[in-house]
């Protein structure tokens, strides 16, 4: 059970940085206090990469647009590792050779398909901005993601090996 509740808890800090990238709520749906969490955070996020990237006007009109697309891709993979992360949970236990190929070979995808998001928005940033600072957006990024993997490793247990 000790297992279920750090997953559990990992999920939900997922899913409140899943809010970070994820597309914006529908305003004619009411708002429950999750979805202004989601909502805060997502800002919170882009108060962050705007107070770090010191973009001039002509910057930030080009910038902000690609920066919510990005987002919006990257949430996308967030949520598939989430549902990886309960798909990890729910096996456990119960854990087969199977099971744990076709969940690291998920892992895999999902690492590779960050890898080819983040070449494929390189060449939208170069053209909207100078180099220094898409390294430095990039820079940003890697540190958001940096935490949220050390707050994941730190609370999803390794798996149990046959004795």
């Amino acid at each position: 059970m000790k297992v279920k509740n750090r997953v559990t808890m990992v999920l939900v800090m997922l899913g409140v940085v899943l809010a970070m990238g994820a597309p914006g709520i529908s305003q004619d749906k009411p708002a429950d206090n999750m979805q202004i969490l989601l909502e805060k955070i997502r800002a919170d996020k882009k108060l962050l990469v705007a107070e770090n990237m010191q973009l001039t006007e002509t910057e930030a009109k080009a910038f902000w647009p690609l920066y919510e697309r990005y987002q919006d891709e990257l949430f996308l993979l967030r949520a598939r590792s989430a549902k990886l992360i309960k798909d990890y949970a729910d096996a456990y236990e119960k854990m087969t050779n199977d099971t744990a190929r076709k969940l690291l070979d998920e892992y895999m995808t999902i690492e590779t398909l960050q890898l080819k998001l983040r070449q494929a928005y390189l060449p939208k940033f170069r053209k909207v901005l100078p180099e220094v600072k898409v390294v430095r957006y990039y820079q940003i990024e890697n540190k958001v993601q940096a935490a949220l993997f050390y707050e994941l490793g730190a609370k999803i247990p390794l798996i149990k090996t046959a004795q």
